[in-house]
C-alpha cells in the first residue's frame, strides 16, 4: 500500500496507470485475532500455528460452501445448465442458516463478494513458496447420482483431479505471478518441507497439492465472476522484521504483474436499443463452459489467453447477440459490446398469462373447425 501510493505521487507511469484504470481492494488480514495471538506467542518453535484459526475454531480457508460437490453431482444427474447453473451457483439455505457452522469473517467476506464485482483475487500466504489455484476440491471417483453430494476421501494418494474450464487461464494467471517473482521458479532445491510439487514451474492446482473442501477459491470461481488464487509468498510463515525487506523484494514485481492481469481478455457493456445498461445478463464464451455476468451498470470483464473466441450475450426477454472476439498477446482488454433487443416471448408469456395460459388450440388438419372455434383462435392468435 505504501509503495503504491508513493509511486503514484512520484509520477510512476506504470503504478498510476494501474491506480487509474483498475480497482484495488486490500485486506490486510483475513484473520485479524489469530494474527494477534500468534504475534503475542512469537514465531519460534511454530507457534505461528497458533493463528491459523479464529478465535471461534474456525479455518476460514475451509470454512466456505463446496460448490463443486453439488455442481458435479448435478453434472452427473445432466442437469447442468438447464437446471442447475455453471457459475453463480446460489449459496445452500442450509448454510445461511444463523445457526449454521460459518465464522463470521467468512459471512462478512462473502457478503463483501456479492456487493463487489470482483474479476481477480488473491489470497496471501506462507508456509510454502508456490501459487495454488483451484480446483481445491478433488472429485468423488465413483459419485453416486441419486444420492447427496459426500466430500471427497482425501486420505487416497491419488485423489482424481477436476480441471476448472478456465484451466488454461488459471495456469497463465499463476505463471505471471510465479516467474516475475525472484525465486518462486528456481525449484532446483525442492519445495520448502518436502520434495518438489510444482514440477519445477511454482505452480500447482490445488487438489493435487493439498486437496480441501470449501476453499475460498472454488467458492469465488463458482459463485461469483472472480478468478482467485492462493499465493504463498515464501517459506517462513512468520518471517522477522529484518527479513521482510528481501521478501518484499522478492514478490513485488510479481504483485504488480499479477495485478496487471486483470486487463487481458475481454471487457464490454451489454445494453438494450435505446441504450440502457441490462444487469445480469449472461456472457458466454464459445468453448469455456463457465460464464459470467454483467454488474448492476451492464459492464462485464471476462479474463481470457490470446486467441479468437466466439462471444455471446443473453438476458431475459432479449434475443442473444453473437460475436467474435479477438485477444491479443498485450495487456489490455479487447472492448466487446453487446446491443440486445427486445424478444418477442416476454410479450407472449404475458398474454399467455393473460387468458390464464391456456394453450392455444391446436389446428388438426382435414378437420373443419367451427365458426365459434375460428373465432376464438383469431382472438388468442
Amino acid at each position: 500500500m505504501q509503495f503504491l501510493c508513493k509511486e503514484y505521487q512520484d509520477g510512476n507511469p506504470r503504478v498510476r496507470g494501474l491506480v487509474t484504470d483498475t480497482r484495488i481492494h486490500l485486506v490486510p488480514s483475513l484473520n485479524p485475532d489469530g494474527y494477534e495471538l500468534a504475534h503475542e506467542a512469537g514465531s519460534e518453535l511454530g507457534n505461528w500455528a497458533l493463528g491459523h484459526w479464529t478465535e471461534e475454531g474456525f479455518d476460514l480457508f475451509e470454512n466456505f460452501p463446496d460448490l463443486a460437490s453439488a455442481l458435479w453431482a448435478a453434472e452427473e444427474r445432466r442437469l447442468v445448465p438447464h437446471q442447475f447453473p455453471n457459475h453463480h451457483i446460489p449459496i445452500p439455505e442450509h448454510y445461511l442458516s444463523e445457526d449454521a457452522a460459518v465464522a463470521v469473517e467468512t459471512r462478512a467476506v462473502m457478503a463483501w463478494m456479492d456487493k463487489n464485482p470482483f474479476v481477480l483475487g488473491a489470497n496471501l500466504q506462507g508456509g510454502e513458496k508456490l501459487v495454488s489455484f483451484p480446483f481445491d476440491t478433488a472429485r468423488p471417483s465413483s459419485p453416486t447420482p441419486a444420492a447427496a453430494p459426500c466430500p471427497p476421501d482425501y486420505e487416497d494418494e491419488h485423489p482424481e483431479l477436476q480441471e476448472t474450464p478456465d484451466h488454461a487461464v488459471f495456469r497463465w494467471l499463476a505463471i505471471s505471478y510465479a516467474s516475475a517473482h525472484l525465486t518462486m521458479s528456481e525449484t532446483f532445491r525442492g519445495g520448502c518441507h518436502a520434495q518438489d510439487v510444482t514440477d519445477a514451474m511454482g505452480i500447482v492446482q490445488g487438489a493435487k497439492w493439498h486437496p480441501r473442501a470449501g476453499s475460498m477459491n472454488d467458492f469465488s470461481y463458482l459463485h461469483t465472476n472472480c478468478l482467485e488464487l492462493s499465493i504463498y509468498l515464501g517459506c517462513d510463515k512468520f518471517p522477522h522484521e529484518s527479513e521482510l525487506q528481501q521478501e518484499w523484494e522478492n514478490n513485488k514485481e510479481s504483485l504488480l504483474t499479477f495485478m496487471e492481469q486483470i486487463h487481458r481478455g475481454i471487457k464490454g457493456v451489454v445494453t438494450d436499443q435505446q441504450g440502457e445498461p441490462i444487469a445480469n445478463a449472461t456472457i458466454v464464451v464459445g468453448g469455456i463452459n463457465h460464464n459470467v455476468r454483467t454488474a448492476s451498470g451492464g459492464d462485464y470483464w471476462r479474463i481470457l489467453n490470446p486467441g479468437e473466441y466466439r462471444v455471446s450475450a443473453r438476458a431475459e426477454g432479449y434475443n442473444p447477440s453473437v460475436k467474435t472476439c479477438h485477444v491479443l498477446y498485450d495487456i489490455g482488454a479487447t472492448q466487446c459490446n453487446f446491443v440486445l433487443s427486445r424478444s418477442n416471448w416476454k410479450r407472449i408469456r404475458e398474454i399467455m398469462a393473460m387468458n390464464g395460459n391456456r394453450p392455444i388450440r391446436r389446428v388438426v388438419p382435414g378437420r373443419p373447425m367451427t365458426p365459434r372455434e375460428r373465432l376464438r383462435l383469431r382472438m388468442r392468435l
